[in-house]
């Protein structure tokens, strides 16, 4: 077990603070060495590669776990389709393992450089949220290290108290020490995708509406500079796996090896002084991006080009200055689409610029007391921090998304308030129930949770 004093911040870099980061073992962690290490401090917190966008894998003053895979981290039962993976792993080594056998994970974020740990803490959720729901949904047993040491496989049946605590959790309720879950069978390392542009919001919303169910992933990236009658205007990207008989009419090079996967890692941006996304800046790359893409377009990508794009970039976040950036990600209910128009417009008229935005519909609630997915419409918002005035201007957005039922997304927040969080979490209460009584003593703590006060 190695440990070392580090200044840590999140994927947004903003918020930094100084831990004792252990990089051990499950075996390590478990023994009397490594017990003691966890106990003899300001608590303790898992953090998988730090792409959790504020401040939940950090704990000042405290340790901070960098869990190391174990020497089988990968096992899969082929006849079944269920994985187990050790919770250290990312699932950029999980796909280069998978994919080539046939497999694919059955929820990814936008970038294939999380854990699969992070992936349960955060409940993650994709392009497929609308049919398939977000990563717990198809997870079937957690293997955990709790607050008095002992080590513990639980599933939804045998605990569903500390199952749905843990599912969204944010690492507060133990330790994940590996996790079983459902994978998709794919016969290809490409997706069928139809993109195309559509010119106002509402258009966008009527599309959405009515072409979801035909596809297993749908996302659009939203213009959130464009107003008056291009207000939202968007690139809707809507795709299936891929079969045989898919790139035989498609992309006929591609049917001799369907499954060889092997995507490059590419160098970082380098270091920027200064942001450099001025809103006339983004204001010309969005009507770039916009008009780039084709009026209709039928045709293949590869995984990575239609789920992780911004992975082809590394440490992309630079672009955004010293000062770093933050994401808001908020979701409102269907009934409450008026409010999502307001607040897009309210964006597009008066609020910061962003060139990196989405919206999307989502599905069904996983179960998770505090996971963040629930049916409606999700949008997501990068913006530059230490912004004069973004504070006030976020919590007038916080109003009007909690005065209709919405919450927001606790893997990405850097900004919320205690308050907040409660109001968009209405189980709150019944979570920290749960977690007093597996962690009475709150070995499990992290800068987030102590600044929103959920332990």
């Amino acid at each position: 077990m190695e440990s070392e004093q580090r200044a840590l911040t999140g994927w947004g870099r903003t918020a930094p603070s100084v831990a004792t980061v252990l990089r051990a073992s499950a075996e390590e962690l478990q023994s009397d060495r490594g017990q003691d290490a966890l106990i003899n401090t300001r608590g303790a917190i898992a953090r998988g590669l730090g792409r959790s966008y504020g401040d939940p894998a950090q704990n000042g003053g405290g340790a901070v776990i960098e869990l190391q895979p174990g020497s089988d981290p990968i096992r899969i039962d082929s006849e079944t389709g269920i994985a187990t993976v050790d919770a250290g792993v990312s699932l950029d080594t999980l796909l280069r393992e998978i994919v080539p056998r046939g497999w694919f994970v059955p929820v990814t974020p936008g970038t294939r450089f999380v854990t699969v740990g992070g992936s349960v803490a955060s409940d993650i959720h994709g392009k497929n949220h609308h049919g398939d729901g977000s990563f717990g949904a198809h997870c079937t047993a957690l293997t955990m290290l709790l607050a008095d040491g002992s080590t513990r496989t639980i599933t939804a049946t045998s605990d569903p108290d500390l199952w749905w605590a843990t599912i969204g959790g944010m690492g507060l309720t133990g330790l994940i020490l590996d996790v079983s879950f459902r994978l998709l069978p794919i016969e290809s390392r490409h997706c069928v995708v139809d993109t195309q542009r559509v010119p106002n919001l509402d258009q966008l919303i009527e599309k959405m509406e009515a072409s979801d169910h035909l596809y297993r992933y749908s996302v659009a990236w939203i213009d959130l500079v464009a107003t008056g009658k291009n207000l939202g205007r968007s690139v809707l990207s809507m795709g299936n796996h891929a079969t045989i008989d898919d790139l035989r009419e498609l992309n006929s090079k591609a049917v001799s090896n369907p499954l060889d996967f092997d995507p490059p890692i590419f160098p970082d941006i380098p270091k920027q002084p200064l942001n450099v996304w001025s809103r006339n800046a983004v204001r010309v790359f969005n009507e770039l991006w916009y008009r780039k893409t084709p009026k209709h377009h039928h045709g293949t990508e590869s995984l990575t080009g239609y789920f992780h794009p911004l992975d082809m970039a590394g440490q992309w976040t630079r672009l955004y200055g010293r000062r770093g950036f933050l994401q808001y990600q908020f979701v409102v209910p269907f009934e409450a689409i008026d409010t999502m128009r307001t607040i897009i417009t309210k964006i597009s008229e008066e609020g910061h610029a962003s060139f990196l935005a989405v919206l999307k519909r989502m599905g069904a609630e996983s179960g998770g007391l505090l996971s963040f997915p629930k049916p409606g419409w999700t949008l997501t918002y990068d913006l530059p921090a230490g912004v004069e005035g973004l504070g006030p201007w976020l919590a007038e957005l916080d109003e009007l998304v909690l005065g209709v039922g919405g919450r927001h997304y606790l893997a990405k927040d850097a900004l919320a308030t205690s308050d907040v969080v409660a109001a968009g979490y209405p189980r709150l209460e019944e979570w920290k129930s749960i977690r007093r009584r597996v962690d009475p003593d709150g070995m499990w703590a992290s800068d987030q949770a102590r600044r929103l006060d959920l332990i």
